[in-house]
């Protein structure tokens, strides 16, 4: 099972109506297959996650946010982190032993 515990994510790439940008940033925590983060920057103000991640790391979330308009938005996703197709990480080491994964998601 992949570990997302202690990452850090940054989008560097949405589909055109999404308000997540590289401003927004996710910090993750995981404890067992649990998967929960915050995350806000950009048109964030401030968003939950959770999720469940199986044994090949795919995630099958739930999150929520508010936008820089006040609204509120929910919304449910699957990602399978290993599919070329899906997504695309670059990882960069930042402070106290965290890693910052920039993560592309294709929109097919």
């Amino acid at each position: 099972m992949i570990n997302y515990n202690d990452k850090i994510f940054r989008p560097i790439a949405n589909s055109e109506n999404g308000e997540t940008s590289d401003e927004t940033v996710f910090v993750y925590r995981q404890t067992g297959n649990i998967l929960t983060s915050e995350y806000a920057g950009g048109k964030i103000k401030n968003g939950h996650l959770i999720g469940l991640v199986d044994e090949n790391g795919n995630i099958d979330m739930r999150y929520h946010q508010v936008n820089h308009l006040g609204e509120i938005m929910t919304e449910f996703a699957n990602l399978n982190p290993k599919s070329l197709k899906m997504a695309k990480f670059a990882f960069t080491k930042v402070g106290n032993g965290l890693r910052e994964i920039n993560l592309k998601v294709n929109q097919s």
